[in-house]
């Protein structure tokens, strides 16, 4: 416990420092970039514990152009990178020759790394980079005669990071004194019924508190709708990956992290909830 609270209290005023200040919107960039990278390696790590063999230098050229498109938010470049990483992915594994027997198992773990970590994962890239902080374009609003200070991707990752760090907590602490109903038994005995509930009620309450503190351009309605859900995909991408980790016969994926475990390990829940924040973003504010 003493080292997974050192951990945070290191690592959480550096992420809060890049998410608040502007001159320091480059820093989550690079967290966020770096994050990826470290995790997508710890995914293939578990690959490689169930036999395959995934290509990692086809899948980091597949990072390095995503990064490209969400750091300038230009998605429509996903309709060139996508079927290009699929054929190079495949190519690839057939030049490496004989034998074939585990090519299916190789370029998938290749590909489900790319997508299910850097794709998901760099859409908070485009949260931070793809909203505008000079008056008159998107993302800075007009209050009176004053745009606010904040740009709108200051809001939504403080209201992000807010919901889902509220929901883990909840869900611990409700679990640890009231947990009794198993949630997933065969996928993580840890986890309860009754420590969902607490999660979902803390999340809500720390959206209701992201609206009335600094988020007001965000409707409460809207507020608690989008905590809602981003709790639900948080719990499922949390159980997705204690699921492959049991798969790969390992309790975490790495050890970087103490008292933490990986980079995977931290991110099985923002990697579900990125997608819902940034398309949620573009269409409400569009």
């Amino acid at each position: 416990m003493n080292s997974r609270l050192i951990t945070a209290a290191i690592a959480l005023p550096v992420l809060i420092a890049s998410i608040v200040l502007p001159p320091l919107k480059l820093l989550f960039v690079a967290i966020a970039l770096a994050a990826v990278v470290v995790a997508l390696y710890e995914f293939w790590f578990l690959c490689r514990r169930v036999g395959a063999k995934p290509d990692v230098v086809v899948g980091y050229a597949a990072v390095a152009a995503l990064f490209v498109t969400f750091f300038f938010n230009e998605i429509i470049l996903l309709y060139v990178i996508v079927p290009l990483f699929i054929i190079g992915a495949l190519v690839a594994e057939m030049l490496r020759g004989a034998p074939f027997n585990k090519m299916v198992l190789s370029v998938g773990s290749t590909v489900l790394g790319v997508f299910y970590v850097a794709f998901l994962g760099l859409h908070l890239v485009g949260v931070r980079t793809g909203f505008a902080s000079v008056p008159g374009e998107p993302g800075t609003f007009l209050v009176g005669d004053a745009y606010l200070s904040h740009t709108l991707s200051t809001h939504l990752l403080s209201f992000f990071f807010l919901v889902l760090m509220g929901s883990d907590t909840g869900a611990y602490y409700t679990g640890r004194a009231l947990g009794r109903h198993k949630l997933a038994p065969t996928v993580s005995p840890g986890k309860t019924w009754e420590g969902a509930a607490g999660g979902m009620a803390a999340s809500l309450i720390a959206a209701a508190l992201s609206h009335y503190w600094f988020f007001p351009e965000l409707s409460l309605p809207a507020a608690l709708v989008l905590a809602a859900l981003m709790n639900v995909l948080g719990v499922v991408g949390d159980l997705t990956e204690s699921a492959l980790k049991r798969g790969a016969d390992a309790k975490d994926a790495a050890q970087i992290l103490p008292g933490h475990g990986g980079f995977f390990d931290r991110l099985d829940s923002l990697l579900f909830n990125a997608p819902l924040l940034y398309y949620f973003a573009l269409y409400y504010w569009r």
